[in-house]
């Protein structure tokens, strides 16, 4: 009898592809929020959280860590590559980029917390069901003696 694996087990991509992934897809959301609405905006908040839970899914067991400190990472990178080149996306066309940064951050710190504590969760659930597949033995049974 075959046993399915399940959503948990799954994952097997390596974590550079995934990083590279969350990246580019992070940076389309960008781009299509940009031309929908004029800024970064809800449409962008809604797909980075996704994103998470995509990246958190897909990755391989060998490579949790490297998702599970994609979220914030990936969110610094793109406001900051958007405040060096395109500042009042996030913020007021007159900050620098370190405060187009930080006004980012501020604007979108729900979907970050989201993302996050979702990738987080999944990464919790997915070590833990590898962790009780490899663990094929009974639990442990308390005796005493003597």
């Amino acid at each position: 009898m075959s046993q399915h694996r399940t959503l948990w087990e799954e994952g097997h991509e390596p974590g550079r592809q995934v990083v590279a992934l969350g990246l580019a897809l992070a940076l389309t959301a960008v781009v299509l929020d940009q031309w929908i609405v004029g800024h970064v905006g809800l449409l962008f908040d809604v797909c980075f959280v996704l994103l998470c839970i995509a990246t958190a899914l897909a990755v391989r067991p060998a490579d949790f860590f490297t998702v599970g400190v994609l979220p914030p990472m990936l969110m610094v990178v793109v406001f900051t590559m958007l405040g060096a080149t395109h500042p009042d996306a996030i913020a007021d066309p007159e900050d620098g980029v370190v405060q187009a940064v930080v006004s980012g951050l501020s604007h979108h710190a729900g979907a970050l917390v989201t993302g996050y504590l979702l990738c987080l969760a999944i990464l919790a659930v997915r070590q833990r069901v590898q962790t009780s597949k490899r663990s094929g033995s009974p639990a442990p049974t308390r005796t005493t003696s003597g």
